[in-house]
């Protein structure tokens, strides 16, 4: 085999790496987007059934303070018709403070309601709010998140089917370049065929001598940067 078709054979077989890196990759970072779509909405579907409980809370407080009210303002009445019986000032006194007593009661209670009226409004639309956070981000990812899942099943599948085409190129190029490939490769975060690019090297772009940009173009043998030691593969016209 030529030695510019070997280096095109280490291309692919880069890229092909470089696909395999990324499958590898996604068995985190694919569970992590879901786990994150999921997080976000288990903490909304958190805060509606917390407003849920909480406007049952109150609802329940509500009740109360109208019982209390309720039971109040008997008191009142019947103290109000003991005062069309009374026969001493002690008796009116005791009654007068009774009543004053019972009124002071009842608008303590009614102030209680109204504020326990204006939580359950202030919740009712933080139900709302949250029903439609929790429905509206649900509906937007249910998509999402079953073509996630049906990535996570492919990953396999893909893994082995890129390994295979992987054998296949890898029979094509010398053992020795292998040995070499796989050397820079495992030192150099897994990139080890570059492209030169505005006759520099694609990797570390370090500035390349113009004759060894000249005898990359020949592709007559194998050349490796000075300062990285990927080696470097002419792709494209005169104006890289």
């Amino acid at each position: 085999m030529l030695v510019r078709d070997e280096l095109e054979q280490l291309m692919e077989l880069q890229h092909i790496d470089d696909q395999l890196r990324e499958l590898e990759d996604s068995k985190v970072y694919l569970p992590d987007m879901i786990s994150k779509i999921e997080i976000e909405l288990a903490g909304w579907k958190e805060k509606l059934e917390a407003a849920v409980k909480g406007h049952e809370d109150l609802s329940r407080e509500k009740k109360h303070f109208e019982l209390e009210i309720e039971v109040a303002q008997a008191e009142l009445q019947k103290s109000q018709d003991k005062m069309k019986s009374i026969k001493t000032n002690k008796e009116y006194d005791a009654l007068t403070t009774q009543i004053t007593a019972s009124k002071d009661k009842i608008s303590a209670l009614e102030e209680n309601l109204l504020q326990t009226m204006e939580a359950i409004d202030k919740v009712k639309e933080e139900m709302s709010e949250y029903k439609s956070k929790h429905e509206e981000l649900d509906k937007s990812n249910k998509e999402l998140l079953q073509n996630l899942r049906r990535e996570i099943d492919l990953i396999g599948e893909k893994i082995q089917r890129k390994a295979d085409e992987r054998k296949n190129i890898k029979i094509r190029i010398s053992p020795r370049t292998i040995s070499h490939y796989e050397r820079v490769q495992r030192g150099k975060g897994g990139v080890a065929v570059v492209a030169v690019k505005r006759k520099s090297c694609g990797g570390c772009h370090k500035q390349l001598p113009p004759q060894m940009v000249q005898e990359i173009k020949r592709g007559d043998r194998l050349l490796t940067c000075d300062s990285c030691g990927r080696i470097l593969l002419w792709i494209g016209d005169e104006s890289q």
